[in-house]
């Protein structure tokens, strides 16, 4: 039996009004170094350069996760009846810590970093860690069952596609939480009424048919943010700097290692090795911009520029890509003597707010349970998202490069 709380812990929260906490492991881990240290976090990398108040964190959309797993196994009658008492634990618990190892700056360090998040997650509850030693603590299988959950390969896929789908805690909560800190309303949809259609159909997680309107919400909800907010050129131009000055940070590595002299908490992403725990630990968004603070006064000019770039928010133009114009870009880059290797970088994305790909256990496809009980697909009962799978692909491809190389441009 799971120790619990002495009362329920609770902790306001803008998007769910109230986190509740009534588990002692559960409690244990959010006040864990390692969860503690998602308050150093920035949640959307290098948005709130364009949206000022997108300043929330990982900590925040952690529980944010939590609250919605705990809410589907305790309300929803189907999953409810299907779970142990411990399947619970397991399972809000790893919503709770799906994100423990994420780097500083989001997805813009795993560029350059040896090792993704994902992988350190699993490092991290299953290594030498306080989260670890709480887990085995209540438990001894627990750390196995959180990391299992969170890597998609549980044995029972319910639990997988609570915190893992295309229709799970994760994604819920962090559109609803984006929307709200980047003052838009592009991620809202009703929540509320899918958690009350969600049904369990054999070992899948569907939606009644009924409820199928707030899941084309949804899918827009998610298009709508990619291009509105995740994927904003000006958001991509501080996180192509920072995977820069990454990168040029390990051209000097190689050269010269004593360069690093007081910048040790770099070194462990540096020098080609995998990182430990301790030293991502140690890397939160406080250190990084500290040690940029300590690049500027380096005599590296690229660093020391770079650095100051991503301190002073002095970011990067960009322009459709085109080949004619990458080529002129870089002759014009050379000519003032700006490395192109740094300096003149083509960023290429494309987004789907939904691809039926029956694969890796379906965890692609939203299920609707139509009057009879059969299941289908999404987009095959509704026609807004079988035309969005239709459609053609968006892409947005661009170069960036100093302002400086666009106001000669315009002379």
């Amino acid at each position: 039996m799971l120790k619990r709380t002495s009362e329920v812990k609770v902790m306001r929260d803008p998007i769910h009004g109230y986190i509740h906490v009534e588990l002692q492991v559960v409690w244990d881990c959010i006040n864990s170094r390692e969860f503690q240290r998602l308050r150093r976090i920035h949640q959307l990398g290098g948005d709130f350069q364009v949206y000022h108040t997108a300043e929330h964190t990982r900590f925040s959309h952690s529980l944010g996760v939590y609250e919605i797993v705990r809410r589907m196994v305790k309300e929803i009658e189907e999953i409810a009846q299907q779970l142990s008492d411990y399947d619970k634990c397991a399972v809000m618990l790893a919503g709770l810590l799906h994100d423990i190892g994420h780097g500083p700056f989001s997805h813009a360090f795993e560029a350059v970093s040896s090792c993704h998040h994902e992988q350190f997650t699993q490092d991290i509850l299953l290594g030498n860690s306080e989260v670890h030693q709480i887990l085995a603590e209540a438990d001894e299988r627990l750390p196995k069952e959180v990391a299992d959950i969170i890597g998609y390969r549980h044995r029972n896929d319910l639990l997988n596609q609570l915190v893992s789908g295309q229709l799970d805690a994760d994604r819920m909560d962090y559109l609803l939480r984006d929307a709200y800190f980047t003052g838009t309303s592009y991620g809202t949809f009703d929540m509320e009424r899918i958690l009350r259609t969600i049904r369990v159909h054999g070992s899948h997680l569907a939606v009644k048919e009924s409820g199928i309107h707030s899941v084309e919400d949804y899918i827009m909800a998610r298009y709508h943010m990619y291009w509105q907010v995740y994927l904003h050129p000006v958001a991509r131009s501080y996180e192509i700097i920072i995977s820069l000055l990454f990168a040029r940070m390990k051209a000097v590595w190689k050269k010269d290692p004593s360069f690093f002299k007081g910048l040790e908490m770099f070194v462990p992403f540096l020098n080609g090795k995998a990182a430990s725990i301790e030293a991502l630990h140690r890397l939160d968004e406080s250190a990084a911009l500290y040690g940029f603070s300590l690049l500027e006064q380096k005599k590296d000019a690229v660093l020391k520029d770079l650095a100051s770039r991503v301190l002073n928010r002095r970011l990067f133009e960009y322009v459709e890509d085109r080949e004619d114009t990458y080529e002129k870009i870089k002759t014009k880059a050379l000519q003032k003597g700006y490395d192109p290797l740094y300096y003149v970088h083509r960023d290429h994305v494309t987004q789907r707010p939904y691809s039926p790909y029956k694969g890796r256990q379906d965890t692609h496809v939203i299920w609707i349970v139509d009057e009879k009980g059969g299941l289908n697909e999404l987009s095959e009962k509704s026609a807004i998202v079988n035309a969005l799978v239709d459609a053609k692909v968006k892409e947005q491809q661009l170069i960036y490069f100093p302002v400086e190389l666009m106001m000669d441009q315009q002379k």
